[in-house]
């Protein structure tokens, strides 16, 4: 199934230069690997049956990759085991969310699951942030990087840095009323409480509320202090939130402006 979707994927409509060269229609395996964000190795153990259990964030990489419908990504999620359920953290993306990942590359965007784990994102979001593809599950979840990690290329002031952990704390408890049989979403509660007495305190809070609009500032080491406005949209389809950053002053977005130039270079296909 997966050579199959390979086979039928159209280069062009995935920003992949046209040339004379393919032997075959379709995208090569090193230009899905590439676009998924998984290895070639990878690829060629999902076509040929040696890896029957991909992670949902992989299936939900390949079916961006491919433009899947919501019919074939289902089927896709369906195979590997990850059928979707109402109980528990959906990674399937509808095909106006992959949409507007794909017409909105003026400005960052990413997509997370209602357990802030990044399912999807832009090449402008990647350029700012650093490639979230290079990172485990684990490590792509937002919480998990901020309590635990660190924040990486982002800064808050004392008092943005207050209101975003209260907002993503009171958005992820309410994630847990909405699916409290998803283990791992448990998981991830248990492993936090452990691991940050920051987010522990909060969660004793019991607060919950809708992730709010805020102010970002991100350190670039190529392009400096870049200052975004990030709106958080929730989907009816999925609970997914889509996080749209839109630059803050005339100075960011002459800086984003650069990235995305550099971002394009540094990923062409040669």
């Amino acid at each position: 199934m997966l050579r199959a979707w390979r086979d039928r994927a159209d280069p062009a409509e995935v920003g992949l230069p046209a040339n004379g060269h393919r032997r075959a229609p379709g995208l090569r395996r090193e230009e899905l690997a590439l676009l998924a964000g998984i290895s070639i190795e990878y690829v060629v153990r999902l076509e040929q049956g040696r890896t029957r259990t991909p992670s949902a964030s992989v299936c939900s990489a390949l079916a961006r990759a491919l433009r899947l419908t919501d019919a074939e990504q289902a089927h896709l999620f369906r195979l590997a085991g990850h059928a979707d359920d109402p109980e528990r953290v959906s990674r399937q993306i509808p095909a106006g969310v992959r949409w507007m990942l794909e017409r909105l590359e003026d400005r960052p965007i990413v997509v997370l699951d209602a357990m802030f784990t990044m399912i999807a994102w832009n090449d402008l979001y990647a350029a700012l942030y650093g490639d979230p593809s290079a990172l485990d599950e684990r490590e792509r979840n937002t919480l998990w990087r901020h309590f635990v990690r660190g924040s990486g290329r982002q800064r808050h002031t004392a008092e943005a840095r207050e209101a975003f952990e209260r907002s993503i704390v009171a958005d992820l408890r309410g994630s847990t009323s909405r699916y409290p049989r998803d283990p791992e979403l448990r998981r991830l509660v248990d492993e936090l409480l452990v691991a940050s007495p920051r987010f522990a305190q909060l969660w004793r809070e019991r607060q919950v509320a809708a992730v709010q609009p805020s102010r970002k500032m991100v350190d670039h080491p190529e392009v400096g202090t870049v200052n975004v406005d990030c709106d958080a949209l929730a989907t009816q389809i999925g609970d997914l939130r889509l996080l749209i950053m839109t630059p803050a002053d005339d100075e960011s977005r002459g800086r984003l402006e650069l990235l995305a130039t550099l971002g394009t270079q540094a990923w062409s296909i040669s």
